[in-house]
């Protein structure tokens, strides 16, 4: 078994459709407006109440959101319809997730310098899978001419560093030398663009690490790698951010599709919650390895909502961060669910030295928190 475990590679795949705050929110209000005169009724007697009016100055000043990637960009800016029209694909074709999968793991595994063949295992981890089974992570494996074995995880904006947790400790236990980590989040279909409070929150995208293990860093063929020191988590249950949607619906007879079946949070519950229990998962991490927050070169932190990252990082820094301490991705990006951290990662870690430390970490839905300490072992970087 090998005594140490890497980061050897990593890949991006991003839609070729963006959407801006302002496109999105001119759909939304030209369909509050239509909303508010069909229910004028209603609305005035107080059954319903009426949608307030979405911008892209509060959109940005809420998030730090600008724009966002999606699979399909049709419907979503209709507002008669208000969410993508994705194609319906055979049984016989490629699903979508397995597709957006592929062109990440295919990068990533370049990346590290090795084949498709060299991989023993891979893990689809996201917030959603768009089937029950088979897995889409077991068509991904086919699709690659991957052997070994495949599975999914669903851990919802942690799935990405939960996924790497148990590649980790697959390798450390001998059961696999190199694991394939794919995160395709497919999350617009799930996001609820009716809802003034949420409809710029997710965007769509795919990442993908792969970890292998070795004796010594002249093992790996890769170029870059970080030593993984160690891993932690931690969940606390919680119901403030929640996606009821279900295959039960059919038994309870109720609306599949119902805005409580989306995507809803209460976000200032969120902040106050997370952040504080991310700042002391994160300083308890780093403590066993007699590192400080001073110590760490650099912070990929989940990307939801700039506030929270920028609250998190000041209070492990005690000082206001900068882009390099921890790279924001979501202005371009919006939030990735599990892949954000990833994108902050794979975007933002070549230019680092030898030696120099790095923390990724993600929180998001349970709650749960997943983090990883590493290493620059291999690579120019400055």
């Amino acid at each position: 078994m090998p005594t140490s475990v890497f980061i050897s590679g990593s890949g991006l795949w991003k839609p070729e459709h963006s959407i801006s705050n302002d496109e999105l929110v001119n759909a939304y209000n030209t369909y509050a407006d239509s909303y508010n005169k069909q229910h004028e009724s209603e609305i005035t007697q107080g059954k319903l109440v009426e949608k307030a009016y979405s911008s892209a100055e509060f959109i940005e000043k809420a998030s730090g959101i600008k724009s966002r990637y999606v699979y399909v960009k049709e419907g979503i800016l209709d507002p008669s319809r208000m969410r993508p029209q994705i194609p319906l694909r055979s049984d016989e074709d490629l699903s979508d997730q397995a597709e957006m999968a592929i062109s990440a793991a295919k990068q990533a595994i370049k990346d590290a310098s090795l084949s498709a063949q060299d991989i023993d295992a891979v893990i689809i981890a996201c917030s959603y899978t768009q089937r029950a089974y088979p897995a889409i992570s077991i068509e991904v494996q086919a699709a690659l001419g991957i052997k070994g074995f495949a599975f999914d995880m669903l851990v919802a904006c942690s799935a990405a560093t939960f996924a790497l947790h148990r590649a980790y400790e697959m390798i450390k236990a001998g059961s696999a030398k190199r694991v394939l980590v794919i995160n395709p989040e497919l999350t617009s279909p799930q996001l609820n663009y009716c809802d003034r409070d949420s409809h710029f929150i997710f965007g769509d995208v795919a990442t993908a690490i792969v970890v292998e293990g070795a004796e010594h860093t002249d093992d790996l063929a890769s170029k870059q790698a970080f030593e993984i020191l160690g891993i932690k988590a931690e969940t606390d249950f919680s119901k403030n951010i929640r996606s009821n949607f279900s295959y039960v619906s059919r038994a309870n007879d109720s609306d599949p599709f119902a805005a409580d079946k989306l995507f809803h949070q209460e976000g200032r519950k969120v902040f106050k919650d997370v952040c504080p229990m991310a700042v002391e998962h994160i300083k308890s991490h780093i403590k066993r390895y007699n590192l400080l927050p001073a110590n760490i070169k650099r912070w990929w932190l989940h990307q939801a909502n700039i506030n929270m990252n920028i609250f998190i990082t000041r209070k492990l820094l005690e000082r206001v961060p900068s882009q390099e301490d921890a790279p924001i991705v979501l202005d371009e990006y919006a939030n990735t669910a599990s892949a954000g951290s990833i994108i902050a990662f794979h975007l933002h870690h070549k230019d680092m030295a030898m030696g120099e430390h790095g923390v990724l970490c993600s929180f998001g839905a349970g709650y749960s928190i997943g983090s990883l300490v590493l290493r620059k072992v291999k690579g120019e970087g400055r």
